[in-house]
């Protein structure tokens, strides 16, 4: 047996053994464990909030980031004119009860896409710092969760924390990629 042949072999039966356990194949986005988790609304949630994309006003203070993403069936099509409302608290941790200040809701486009310009929001107690929203699809179920930021101290202590609900940071960019169930379809507006 010459040298190089058996390097060959020795290099195949160590890729057939170790190469299946390091390259798992991309699980499909169809799978019952990808769906976007829900969560309670909270006690601040208010009905009729305005349609907008941008909580940015001059009397609100913060750090600014840029919340963008896609809402998508559990078969990956992009669910166009879905319904999606945020609320949040200020930069202090507090929440707007009388008013609609860091409130409002938009409809994704044809692609199924949403952007929200808005501020980082502050944790208070016993919660960390978190956007709450509810997504709506036409004929299917309303999704209420909230949305994390990473490396948050307080993500470790908050009892309703859920690491499949980070949003992915890249500096003040901000994403998250809603999945819904099967029978979701898109509104009309």
């Amino acid at each position: 047996m010459d040298r190089r042949f058996f390097l060959k072999s020795v290099f195949a039966w160590v890729a057939a053994f170790f190469l299946p356990l390091t390259l798992r194949p991309t699980p499909s986005i169809a799978e019952e464990d990808h769906l976007t988790p829900a969560l309670g609304p909270g006690p601040y949630f208010k009905p009729d909030s305005p349609l907008r994309t941008s909580f940015l006003e001059q009397d609100v203070p913060g750090s600014k980031i840029s919340l963008r993403g896609q809402v998508v069936a559990m078969n990956g099509s992009a669910l166009p004119n879905v319904l999606v409302d945020f609320w949040q608290a200020d930069a202090n941790g507090s929440y707007d009860n009388t008013g609609y200040k860091l409130r409002g809701h938009q409809f994704t486009d044809q692609e199924g896409q949403y952007s929200l310009e808005t501020i980082i929001p502050g944790g208070y107690s016993g919660r960390t710092r978190h956007i709450h929203v509810r997504v709506q699809p036409r004929g299917g179920s309303i999704l209420t969760t909230q949305l994390f930021f990473p490396e948050e101290p307080m993500n470790q202590t908050d009892f309703l924390f859920r690491p499949e609900l980070l949003m992915k940071m890249t500096g003040s960019m901000a994403r998250f990629d809603f999945v819904l169930p099967a029978e979701s379809k898109s509104a009309t507006i």
